[in-house]
């Protein structure tokens, strides 16, 4: 069905656009990421509403993803590995964290354990999106950290639990993905902007 979808796409992208080989391949690239985002998405969705978690399901989408726009982190290695990862996170979680009562310093504590590491170890890069400009890495690790701040600041003053839960396992969830012995544990290469600046010196 995806290479169906991607062909027709890209059959019709060719007979409109003169784009070079190199070009044509970072599209399809992108639509395949695409495809499987949406779909991986729709249904994970799908579950929640079954099990009446898509609110909380949202919000955690709309938070670590916000942090994740900025902090970056790990990527599977495959479509497979993305496929179990997503479901095995984003399906019980949402879910648990309905009923899961955490004390309320102890969500504090956590989300301010979550942005000193944040502030210490954002942005993290991949072999394929390597962060080569100093600039950008440092306004990341700023805006990463501030968005992080924000979080804990709103965990303090909330009163939802359920809130406080979502909010504590966004910035965590954050956190863990960018520290160097998540890259270790998943076979993945950390600080790959480093490796780019060798080959360009050399």
């Amino acid at each position: 069905m995806k290479e169906v979808i991607i062909n027709n796409i890209m059959l019709n992208i060719k007979n409109n656009k003169d784009y070079t080989e190199q070009k044509l391949n970072e599209i399809r690239y992108g639509l395949e990421a695409l495809y499987l985002t949406s779909t991986k998405i729709a249904v994970i969705y799908i579950i929640a509403v079954i099990l009446n978690s898509y609110k909380e399901l949202t919000l955690i989408f709309l938070l670590y993803g916000t942090l994740r726009l900025t902090g970056f982190g790990i990527h599977a290695k495959s479509s497979k590995e993305c496929w179990i990862s997503s479901l095995l996170i984003f399906v019980p979680i949402p879910y648990l964290l309905k009923f899961i009562f955490i004390p309320k310093y102890i969500n504090i504590i956590l989300s301010i354990i979550g942005t000193i590491l944040l502030l210490i170890y954002s942005p993290a890069d991949t072999e394929k999106r390597p962060l080569i400009h100093k600039k950008k890495r440092i306004i990341y690790k700023i805006l990463t950290t501030t968005i992080s701040t924000i979080y804990t600041i709103l965990n303090i003053i909330t009163k939802d639990n359920i809130l406080s839960n979502i909010i504590t396992f966004s910035i965590l969830l954050e956190a863990i993905i960018v520290l160097p012995i998540s890259y270790k544990l998943f076979g993945l290469k950390y600080n790959n902007y480093l490796n780019y600046k060798e080959r360009r010196t050399n």
